[in-house]
């Protein structure tokens, strides 16, 4: 309940914040790291599990062996342990001396049938005397430990996870028959047959059952049993050389992400406080940190972050400045008018009546020119930002301004030149609208300083991968340092022709933002003739072409 009012808590504007995942302990994205790290070890898993069908194939190898060890000593008994030529009985005297020699030095068990299911020799008794040899009684081990428990478990486990065998019970037991194995029952009919069995201990043993034949007679059956401790053995060292490789690579794999995680996650977090701190901050002392020594998409993330933000500090202080020289310019025509109408109030002469009215009505049109001019600077951002980016021919667009203006036949006489151009060859992107608010400000303020019946130029080039415009009087062009100071907001540098105050001094300012958010550039020189004088002004604008 605490954590879901932590995540809902207000803001102190009355917002509700949405939950920050970099305040808690673990993070998200460094456990989808390690987790998908580790997916690729888990099938080292598998090889764990195959190495149970690794058992089954040694097991095969060790049938085949069996069965052709198995038709050696029953080739040799065939030949060696009958009477005679026409004998059909097993001579137990040499079957017991071949079994000791050929099946004595093994670890195997041998045993022979009769044709009657009688047994007649077993290699686990010597020779003749029908004592039983004793097996030496295994030496008492200490109780297993805590990693020797761990291990036998974890056997257990993967042994218990792969498909045993069908392989039924062992028959060891005074008395035994060759009709209580059914291999013997098949091998009496002249067929060698494998079968595994199960111990009483879980453990599997290999019978072997090959029939001994003279002359295609079948006069027994030698059963030969194998154990598989020692496949067990080979098994399980395997199985646990694996595991600790696992293991080992399981936690080289859990360091390196956490390593990738921490390289990852704690810039990130980093970057994620950095922003909180400057989104509720007052004053301008939170900066993004850059990290600049890191030549990767971090790095890149934390120096567009810090770029972004300059640039926010960069839009309040002009928002600030732009509020500031709003009120500086409203104030002048409204302490005009306050001064009017003071003294208004104390004359009573009609002709400084007049003459005070005309001033209140100049100022009343100066505010309301100002409040429009503010209006649309004020709304330029957005609509930059929310405008949509159209492909159009700049030469045609000034073509038709161009015969705008040549049809209005301005008062002063003043002629807009503009040569032809191809169609197609100046395509470029914007927002048509404003851009031509662009044209039409520069050309009104080409117009305004022109002599009468003087001429405005307006050229057209290409220069690489850029379009540049030209638009040229023939006024009296700038003042010395003036070029760059025309940009600025509210200065105005109007002719001596026009009255004070019929221009708010935005215009320039505005075309320069429209320029910049094209990815442009506008700027301003004087036109010096041969003699070195002045012979009017030249603006300058550049714009990007549209990549074909």
């Amino acid at each position: 309940m605490r954590q879901q009012v932590s995540d809902r808590a207000e803001n102190g504007r009355g917002r509700t914040t949405r939950p920050r995942h970099y305040t808690r302990g673990l993070s998200p994205l460094m456990v989808r790291i390690m987790v998908v790290n580790s997916m690729a070890l888990l099938i080292l898993v598998g090889g764990v599990l195959y190495l149970n069908q690794f058992r089954l194939n040694l097991i095969n190898d060790r049938i085949d062996t069996l069965l052709i060890q198995g038709e050696i000593i029953a080739g040799a008994l065939g030949e060696s342990a009958v009477g005679g030529a026409e004998s059909t009985e097993i001579d137990l005297a040499p079957a017991r001396q071949i079994l000791t020699r050929l099946v004595g030095p093994t670890d195997n068990r041998a045993r022979v049938f009769a044709t009657d299911g009688r047994l007649l020799a077993d290699s686990r008794f010597l020779a003749g005397d029908k004592r039983l040899i004793e097996e030496e009684l295994p030496a008492l081990e200490a109780k297993p430990g805590f990693f020797e428990q761990l291990e036998d478990g974890l056997h257990r486990l993967l042994d218990g996870l792969a498909p045993r065998p069908e392989a039924p019970v062992s028959v060891d037991r005074p008395g035994m028959r060759g009709a209580d194995f059914m291999e013997v029952t098949t091998a009496m009919e002249g067929l060698p047959t494998s079968q595994l069995r199960t111990r009483a201990d879980g453990k599997l043993v290999i019978n072997i059952a090959v029939p001994i034949q003279r002359f295609r007679r079948v006069l027994g059956v030698l059963l030969l049993t194998a154990q598989t401790e020692d496949i067990d053995r080979i098994v399980r060292a395997e199985q646990m050389l694996t595991v600790k490789v696992f293991g080992g690579a399981l936690l080289a794999t859990i360091l390196l992400s956490f390593f990738l995680g921490r390289t990852l996650v704690r810039p990130i977090r980093v970057l994620a406080r950095a922003a909180e701190r400057v989104r509720g901050a007052i004053g301008r002392e939170e900066n993004i940190p850059e990290f600049a020594e890191r030549m990767d998409e971090i790095g890149d993330l934390s120096r567009s972050l810090s770029d972004m933000t300059r640039a926010l500090y960069n839009q309040i202080d002009a928002v600030e400045q732009f509020a500031a020289d709003v009120a500086h310019e409203i104030k002048n025509p409204l302490s005009s008018m306050r001064s009017a109408l003071e003294t208004l109030q104390m004359t009573d002469k009609p002709e400084v009546q007049a003459r005070l009215f005309a001033i209140l009505r100049d100022d009343v049109k100066r505010i309301d020119r100002l409040i429009t001019d503010i209006s649309a600077a004020s709304r330029l951002d957005a609509e930059l930002t929310r405008g949509e980016m159209e492909e159009f021919d700049l030469a045609i667009m000034l073509k038709m301004l161009v015969d705008a203006y040549t049809t209005a036949n301005n008062r002063r006489g003043v002629e807009v030149i503009l040569p032809d151009y191809e169609a197609g060859v100046f395509m470029i992107r914007g927002i048509e609208a404003r851009l031509g608010q662009v044209w039409r400000n520069l050309i009104d303020n080409a117009i305004s300083f022109s002599p009468e019946s003087g001429k405005v130029t307006i050229a057209v080039m290409r220069t690489g991968g850029r379009v540049t415009v030209t638009v040229e009087d023939e006024g009296p062009g700038m003042p010395e340092g003036a070029e760059e100071k025309i940009f600025n907001r509210f200065y105005s540098e109007r002719p001596d022709t026009e009255a004070f105050g019929s221009h708010s001094g935005l215009g320039l300012a505005i075309s320069r933002q429209v320029v910049e958010a094209h990815g442009g550039h506008i700027f301003a020189e004087n036109k010096i003739a041969d003699d070195g004088s002045t012979s009017g002004a030249r603006f300058v604008v550049e714009l990007p072409l549209l990549r074909t």
